[in-house]
């Protein structure tokens, strides 16, 4: 067992916990554990078992439980260099040779991008043809064919991009669809593999699945996670199915882009932002295939036969409240062609995947002017309600746009003296079924965040996990200062994921990393500062976001409270209601009322 850990960033302290628990396990005479963990001056001194707290990469042999030996202290290293990786990799096999390897890989995750990045070599990133290649590299040294069991304990890393990028170096993948907390895997989980020298790749991939979501369960977690473990010797049969399935919907794309575009709409998707330009527009692969091959009857077939390959491919899989459903692999779908990534075609194994997307986006600019939408609301306003509890809102639409539109989204802003809006909150709303008629519902409340002494307001993005709306997902936009940066001239974008049902059921913190868009959990420093960020809209048109608080809140994350509360009497809140086609066109109406 091979464990990489990439803990020159701010997820090391998490990683240290993560070694101690292998360390827990040890070497037996039937398994042994080899870590490479690069480690940070600035993220804390936390002890890893008996080799105490350094700066700089070691490579140490893990003995019997809690004991190690040191095999090279190697400084100041890129460990998102995939020579380093392929070093590790070669060593440790020619060092312990072996019946079965696993290697599994943590840091921060951003699927196809790959990961990292290491924050002491200028903030270096191990990308997806780089993961492979340091990979490959490292067995062809050691002479071995494959690995057993290939882990990324880190996020997004269970998407096909990577699974099929990968599948020629493995027999089995571990990794998870959505964002990993920052406790990851729960490695005392290994346990299994020196309890039984016999255990084989599929056994402890589900030891590991379990002890994820046990460990979730006792950080109370458990609501927004996946993990799977994916048999890998299946990608080429997912390979097929996805060429077939992306052939079939870019050759028939003029017609099937209006059933796509409502699909991808209401697909699981992970790492979701209400700035679209910090989302990772993954989606889950498994549930937008079986729904688009239910609603276009015409790549049924081949949506059914990508579904069965999926099936076969993910052994096992767990998933939370919020991400119910969760297949085992997501796939890039960004909604409209100015927010996909340019080098996404640089993806060798996803080249029919880009090439739909290319006909799909080509399908949207081809919607004539007279078929986009458009409301028709008498003088443009909105039909607003008072039903005592709060406001519903009500838009008219030319029916020639019904079969493009994708989605519907209501936000709330409240009016300034000036006339400017400040946004509070944006949440799903509702395509009336055969009538060109759109609807939402605003309950006058805003999220409040404290911190016992100062509270301030922020933006909410919610949407709906399950059908009947029992639960429900929040996302909410933040900037983090450290501490030590007194000036904040050093800011971090920050996304609160809050899961909702009935209360506020669980909270992460997940820092962006800009240069790679990968995501991990926040470790604050908790004299650092929270700041509620909010779009504002001038009189001129000009779109900022910005602060709601000059203080800030202090960054004791397990103390900060949130609650809902209702916006004062009298308040002036404008609601918008929009309807938006595949193509990214869209039209709003608005409306403007006071707070009974």
């Amino acid at each position: 067992m091979l464990h990489y850990s990439m803990a020159d960033t701010d997820l090391e302290p998490f990683m240290v916990e993560d070694v101690n628990e292998l360390g827990s396990v040890g070497s037996t005479d039937d398994l042994h554990l080899r870590e490479l963990m690069d480690r940070s001056a600035d993220y804390g001194d936390d002890e890893v078992l008996d080799q105490g707290s350094w700066v700089g990469a070691r490579v140490f042999d893990i003995a019997e439980p809690g004991t190690t030996e040191l095999v090279d202290d190697l400084g100041d290293v890129d460990s998102a260099d995939p020579a380093t990786l392929a070093s590790f990799i070669a060593d440790g096999i020619e060092a312990h040779p072996a019946a079965h390897y696993a290697l599994i890989i943590s840091d921060h995750g951003a699927s196809w991008p790959g990961i990292g990045p290491d924050e002491g070599a200028g903030l270096s990133v191990l990308d997806l043809d780089e993961i492979t290649g340091g990979i490959a590299d490292g067995l062809e040294q050691a002479g071995v064919d494959k690995l057993d069991l290939l882990g990324f304990d880190a996020c997004l890393m269970a998407s096909y991009e990577v699974a099929s990028a990968v599948a020629p170096y493995a027999d089995r993948l571990v990794a998870s669809e959505e964002l990993e907390p920052g406790h990851g895997w729960d490695y005392s989980s290994l346990q299994v593999l020196a309890d039984d020298p016999a255990t084989d790749a599929d056994t402890l991939g589900a030891a590991i699945v379990d002890g994820f979501a046990a460990q979730a369960g006792s950080a109370g977690t458990q609501d927004t996670i996946t993990l799977a473990l994916i048999d890998l010797t299946q990608m080429p049969a997912v390979d097929d199915a996805l060429a077939e399935f992306s052939g079939a919907l870019a050759e028939r794309a003029a017609t099937v882009a209006p059933v796509v575009g409502r699909v991808e709409a209401q697909t699981l998707g992970f790492a979701r932002s209400p700035d679209e330009t910090q989302a990772s527009h993954m989606v889950d692969l498994g549930l937008l295939a079986s729904t688009i091959g239910v609603e276009a009857l015409d790549v049924s077939d081949q949506a059914d036969g990508l579904v069965r390959a999926i099936n076969d491919a993910v052994v096992q899989s767990v998933d939370g409240q919020a991400t119910k459903g969760a297949t085992g692999l997501s796939i890039y779908f960004p909604p409209a062609q100015d927010l996909a990534d340019g080098a996404y075609r640089d993806v060798a194994t996803a080249a029919p995947w880009a090439d739909f997307l290319s006909a799909y986006y080509s399908a949207g600019d081809a919607i004539p002017a007279a078929e986009q939408p458009r409301f028709t609301n008498p003088d443009g306003e909105a039909d607003i309600e008072y039903d005592g509890e709060g406001f519903s809102i009500t838009g008219t639409y030319a029916a020639v746009a019904t079969d493009n539109l994708a989605s519907s989204l209501m936000q709330y802003a409240v009016v300034g003296d000036d006339g400017s809006l400040t946004y509070i909150g944006e949440e799903t709303g509702f395509l009336v079924e055969d009538e060109p008629t759109a609807v939402g519902y605003y309950d006058m409340t805003s999220l409040t965040i404290s911190d016992g002494e100062d509270s301030a307001l922020a933006y909410t993005a919610l949407e709906y996990a399950d059908d009947d709306g029992g639960v429900s997902t929040l996302t909410v936009p933040l900037t983090y200062y450290a501490a030590a940066d007194v000036d904040r001239a050093d800011p971090q974008d920050v996304l609160l994921a809050l899961t909702l049902e009935d209360e506020i059921t669980s909270e992460t913190y997940y820092v962006l990393d800009p240069e790679t868009g990968a995501y991990g959990e926040l470790v604050p420093d908790p004299d650092g500062l929270i700041v509620p960020n909010v779009p504002t809209l001038a009189n001129d048109g000009t779109e900022t976001w910005g602060p709601t608080t000059d203080v800030g809140l202090y960054a004791d994350t397990e103390n900060l409270t949130y609650e809902f509360t209702p916006l004062d009497p009298g308040t002036v809140i404008q609601i918008d209601l929009s309807v938006t086609d595949y193509g990214d066109n869209s039209s709003t109406v608005s409306g403007q009322v006071e707070v009974p």
